[in-house]
């Protein structure tokens, strides 16, 4: 089995209920992969995902969500309080990262968010350890009453590797226990410190999945998929403390660890977030010995070599769009003519996560700005001119709706471009929700077109830009590929 397989039989074996999340790489696949096995919706975005796998765990079933790294910021709000508002039935989330930002906004670490809400990390390295994550994971977060997450990356879901199914007894269904609400707020915080942290201390520290091996002098401690390939690359003289539980660190094996050898290197991958947390000695990526991002099997043995150095230079140069290989939009969107007519406007342009994110470079370079999917609305009410926000109909639902409804409230200047092709284009064309009507019943001044027709869209937007307040048109397409 690969990992991708590995964590449909732990879903599967956990007796889960809900499967809910949002699509984005690297973890469409690992939904579609659940078939019928499974209840499961795309969500419109991470926060109700995560919402609805409360309200199944508050009425006993098990839920997990299915999210990109970046998915991560948006389920924030809820994650970070459920911890210490407590759950009922165990919530699972899978968070793929992407080391190496292959098709992602940014290169952010899954880990982080562990630290920042206080709940059960894990980073298992091979599709085994993955298995049991799942299985583990949510017991601990029905025995500690908060989600779990466990964080996955490309190379983990494609890794294979033989997996040894586990018959663990039933789940009891477990609801909430509403006694959590005698208590106030500040008393949820004191019964969380006070008895729910340390049991995750202690669970971490007694956790089957870190694996300790005393060979040397030096030791090497990895999480991840690292791991495997610190395995692969390893001297005979050389230990190794994987760890597959990162938060909270189980400190009492690192501790050991540490005072067993003279130098230790912290393998991970993307961020230093195991390493920030151990004491001086330790080599990493803040001592130049590892690279950010993503780390090779290659990037492990130069590091081994350099063990004696305190520090080790890191050769890094910033790859262009030349050098990687461009990623042109495809040359039969339905959508040319309208980037072409919005590029001769002169006008700042915010865009969005979906497939105009490929006209923000040549030789289009359409695009000023860019942040997240759904931003572009917010980001182009803060121009210092009316210009265009350029937003896909799933980025629309998925948080931009805020956007307009707070253009329309605080009479912003903006023309809002919709690229209504009815699916998620950059995700594989998942069906995303009409919302014509819901945007007709609140801006007034709502047109649509067919960008392909026999009309001139410079104009309809020059008309659009020279008019009060906010415009919003609909554009309507098929793409070719769905």
């Amino acid at each position: 089995m690969n990992g991708r397989d590995a964590a449909v039989c732990a879903l599967l074996d956990s007796g889960v209920k809900t499967v809910t999340g949002v699509p984005g790489y690297p973890i469409t696949e690992l939904m579609e992969a659940l078939g019928g096995k499974i209840r499961h919706e795309w969500s419109v975005n991470e926060k109700v995902a995560l919402e609805i796998a409360l309200g199944s765990s508050i009425c006993g079933e098990r839920s997990a969500v299915i999210t990109k790294h970046v998915g991560m910021n948006i389920l924030a709000d809820p994650l970070v309080t459920s911890a210490t508002h407590t759950i009922g039935a165990g919530v699972v989330i899978l968070a793929g990262d992407d080391p190496g930002v292959e098709k992602s906004q940014n290169e952010q670490d899954s880990r982080f968010y562990g630290l920042i809400a206080e709940v059960p990390v894990f980073d298992p390295s091979t599709p085994q350890a993955l298995y049991m994550s799942i299985l583990d994971a949510f017991e601990l977060s029905e025995k500690v009453s908060t989600p779990a997450i466990i964080r996955l990356t490309d190379r983990l879901l494609r890794s294979g590797g033989h997996i040894e199914r586990k018959n663990r007894p039933g789940h009891a269904s477990s609801p909430i226990d509403k006694k959590i609400w005698h208590l106030t707020m500040l008393g949820k915080h004191q019964h969380f410190h006070g008895r729910v942290f340390p049991e995750m201390c202690r669970a971490a520290g007694t956790s089957q999945l870190n694996a300790y091996k005393k060979m040397g002098r030096y030791g090497i401690i990895s999480s991840g998929f690292p791991s495997s390939l610190v395995e692969s690359v390893i001297p005979e003289n050389f230990s190794h403390l994987s760890l597959c539980t990162v938060n909270p660190l189980p400190q009492n094996i690192i501790d050991r660890f540490l005072n067993e050898h003279e130098r230790v290197l912290v393998v991970e991958e993307t961020e230093p977030v195991i390493e920030r947390q151990l004491p001086g000695k330790v080599l990493g990526k803040l001592t130049g010995h590892m690279p950010y991002g993503t780390v090779e099997a290659l990037d492990i043995k130069r590091a081994i070599e350099n063990i004696e150095s305190e520090t080790a230079a890191q050769q890094v140069v910033p790859q262009t769009i030349r050098e990687r290989g461009e990623r042109p939009i495809c040359e039969d969107c339905p959508y040319l003519p309208l980037y072409n007519a919005i590029k001769e406007l002169n006008v700042p342009v915010a865009g969005d996560m979906g497939c105009s994110i490929r006209a923000s470079a040549p030789p289009l370079s359409l695009l000023d700005a860019a942040f997240s999917l759904g931003s572009a609305i917010g980001t182009a009410c803060g121009f210092s001119r009316k210009g265009i926000a350029i937003i896909g109909d799933f980025g629309l639902a998925h948080s931009g709706m805020a956007g307009l409804i707070n253009a329309a409230h605080n009479k912003h200047e903006v023309v809002v471009v919709v690229l209504q092709n009815e699916i998620a284009a950059m995700t594989g064309g998942q069906q995303v929700p009409d919302l014509t009507e819901m945007v007709r019943s609140y801006i007034k001044d709502t047109e649509v077109i067919d960008p392909q027709a026999d009309i001139n869209i410079k104009s309809l937007l020059e008309e659009k830009l020279g008019t009060r307040g906010v415009s919003v048109v609909l554009a309507r397409a098929k793409c070719p590929r769905y």
